[in-house]
């Protein structure tokens, strides 16, 4: 390392190097609760009871921006000679200097790598800390980032903070770090969206007292609480792994909780997890607070702080569930200090080398405990929110009561599944009075055959498949299910009758990129990077066609790049009467993946590079010219394309086989259309539901 600073007194002295400070400090972090996070896990592994942070905005400004910040806590404090060699040197080894918990109140120690006080850069162009230790002189210093800087910069010139008096209130025992000068864009929150942020990031609230070992975090002079932890007061369904861990005041009145009852991800080396995952009752409920920032994510907690930012979409897990869902899991077993287990957190505490074992048990075992509670949920949900709905709706619950009594069971949970369905605001009750109505009709004309196996069909189907059945509207949330399986009826029947080749490869040039599930139905939730194609084609140049202005071709869609399910994938799509050899193709996806590698690589995202899937689009399946004299024609073409983990879909097949597979879409949407056409012209009654004050109320016509 380089000794960095302006050589003044030499009393305090940092030890650095520029790109270190640059990357993990000055440029990790980019939002101030993150940053505050670490100088809190820096309290508790000082064993202190309380950390204090004095947030005061700047008089009339509406971010909440502060003039200056002050965390303060009451723990160990640092000697002269300590605060050298502990704060001051970037890198220290705490498990390895001092064990692996604190020496009064055993907390095992949250900070490992060294690096988390360079955080403080990336808010702050000023920082003072003050420390003492009991019975000791306290110490205090102050860093200038710009000298800092200048003397990394310098060859030779070591940087030393300049002593500085500590005033009277910080010469408690203790540790107190003063930033000013701060960066408005990461420091602009308000103290109500600080306390938001902070609760969710930790496991440390605690009642005990602070002197019986409790560890509280106050944001101007109030305290942190189970009322800050936003998430939960959203809850409509929480699961809790092993035992009920999250108290009854938390929560609301109303929710349902269930208990999921394995906990041990590998039970012979003893990991296990505790912690929660819900569900909302729709999915804006995760977003909507600006202050708390989006709740739409699983934090993974490892010491009672995070290790993982989220991890939902490291679960390949596609289902509407998915949409709903917020949680936080413990996994000690992620950082553990046992030699013989790397370090796997990435220095901002955002990802996992993915390919670790913990890592790949772990996200094993939440995939089935999301399927778990999926199921539950939809089981849970239509009969909570069908209930709601006869309530709110006395014409529709007598509509029910006139049915036979075999028949009942299955109306409600199918009223149950369209009242639990989201929309948005401003046509909300239209849009669920106009699916009312289609459902109304859909479970009448199979009552009419008394045909109740059918009936229990059409009781079970889930939000995934009932509006593409029953319903006609184009409000519904962006990335729900409900959208994406309308879709498909719209893009499957347009390709039915099709018959000449080009018109085939045309509407696939239109629709397959925006439907991918055409090529793998697992494929949900894919999404398009356009920057990502903007570094391939500077890695690659022409690997996207082009127009002779340098401009992508619009007419003709050759080659696109997506990711879904944690998955990089490339998708040529190749002229339908053009004829392609099987090591042709190879040789392209090896140009597309070792392209696409590159650009992960330098993303700090190597790992993903064994996740990269190339995909060709043909009219006429691949020549087979090396084929061996004992391989199959399959055999061949799929070694073929293994060393670029590719593999190839033809034209007529991806047409026929979405059109079996959603054939019953198509003929349900084309009855709901013959049934709405004959309602239209006989102008039926209106259902009218009721409003807590007996005002008008909406109806379903």
């Amino acid at each position: 390392m380089t000794d960095l600073a302006p050589a003044q007194n030499d009393t305090y002295k940092m030890t650095v190097e520029l790109s270190v400070l640059e990357s993990l400090g000055i440029n990790l972090y980019s939002n101030a609760a993150a940053v505050l996070s670490e100088l809190v896990a820096n309290a508790y592994d000082a064993d202190a009871g309380e950390v204090s942070i004095t947030w005061q905005a700047r008089a009339g400004d509406a971010t909440g921006t502060p003039t200056e910040v002050v965390i303060t806590d009451d723990g160990r404090g640092m000697t002269q000679a300590q605060l050298n060699k502990q704060f001051l040197t970037a890198g220290y080894k705490k498990r390895d200097e001092e064990g692996t918990a604190s020496p009064k109140w055993q907390r095992p120690y949250m900070g490992r790598k060294g690096i988390g006080k360079l955080s403080v850069f990336s808010l702050a162009r000023v920082v003072e800390v003050y420390s003492a230790v009991a019975d000791g002189t306290p110490n205090g210093f102050r860093i200038v980032v710009s000298d800092l800087e200048a003397a990394i910069r310098t060859p030779n010139t070591p940087y030393y903070p300049q002593p500085i008096p500590v005033p009277s209130n910080y010469a408690q025992k203790g540790t107190t770090l003063v930033l000013s000068d701060l960066k408005s864009k990461r420091a602009g929150l308000t103290a109500a969206a600080l306390r938001k942020r902070l609760a969710r990031r930790f496991d440390v609230l605690d009642d005990r007292a602070p002197d019986a070992g409790g560890f509280h975090i106050t944001v101007n002079g109030k305290r942190i609480t189970w009322q800050d932890r936003q998430e939960l007061k959203r809850l409509q369904f929480i699961w809790e792994f092993g035992s009920r861990t999250i108290p009854a005041k938390a929560l609301p009145n109303d929710i349902q909780r269930f208990l999921l009852p394995r906990t041990f991800v590998d039970e012979d080396r003893g990991w296990r997890i505790r912690g929660w995952i819900g569900t909302t009752r729709t999915p804006t409920d995760l977003v909507d607070d600006q202050e708390a920032g989006s709740l739409k994510n699983i934090i993974v907690l490892a010491r009672k702080r995070p290790i993982q930012e989220g991890i939902i979409e490291k679960l390949d897990f596609s289902r509407l569930f998915g949409n709903y869902v917020t949680g936080q899991i413990e996994a000690d077993f992620l950082d553990l200090d046992d030699p013989e287990y790397d370090d796997i957190a990435t220095s901002d505490r955002q990802r996992l080398i993915e390919d670790d074992e913990r890592v790949v048990k772990l996200q094993e075992f939440l995939r089935s405990a999301f399927v778990t509670a999926a199921e539950q949920w939809t089981k849970a949900r239509a009969t909570k929110e069908g209930k709601s709905a006869l309530e709110d709706y006395p014409k529709l619950e007598a509509w029910v009561e006139q049915l036979d009594e075999y028949q009942k069971p299955a109306a409600r949970k199918m009223i149950g599944t369209i009242a639990g369905l989201s929309f948005e605001k401003r046509d909300e009750t239209a849009s669920r009075n106009d699916l009312f109505r289609s459902g109304v009709l859909a479970f009448a004309r199979v009552g009419l055959r008394k045909n109740a196996e059918q009936l229990e069909l059409l009781s079970n189907v889930t939000a995934e498949d009932l509006l593409p059945l029953l319903g006609q509207q184009d409000t519904y949330e962006a990335g729900l299910w409900i959208d994406i399986l309308r879709s498909r009826v719209e893009a499957i029947a347009r390709m039915q009758d099709l018959t000449d080749a080009n018109e085939k490869e045309k509407v696939l040039q239109q629709h397959l990129f925006d439907h991918l599930w055409l090529l793998d139905a697992s494929w949900e939730r894919a999404t398009t990077e356009p920057q990502m194609e903007e570094d391939l084609r500077k890695i690659e140049p022409g690997l996207f066609a082009k127009d002779s202005d340098d401009e992508e071709i619009k007419g003709r869609i050759d080659i696109r790049y997506a990711t879904v399910g944690g998955r990089h994938v490339i998708v040529e799509l190749k002229r339908y009467d053009r004829k392609v050899e099987a090591d042709e193709l190879n040789a392209q996806g090896v140009r597309y993946a070792n392209a696409l590698a590159s650009i992960l690589h330098q993303q700090q995202r190597g790992d993903e590079a064994q996740k990269i899937e190339v995909v060709f689009v043909l009219g006429q399946e691949p020549g087979t010219k090396g084929k061996g004299p004992t391989q199959s024609v399959a055999e061949y073409q799929a070694s073929a394309l293994r060393p670029s983990n590719g593999s190839f879909r033809l034209y007529d097949a991806l047409i026929r086989q979405a059109r079996n597979q959603y054939q019953q879409y198509l003929d349900a949407s084309a009855k709901a259309r013959a049934l709405d056409e004959l309602l239209d012209a006989l102008a039926p009654n209106p259902v009218e539901s009721k409003s807590a004050d007996d005002e008008e109320a909406p109806t379903l016509s």
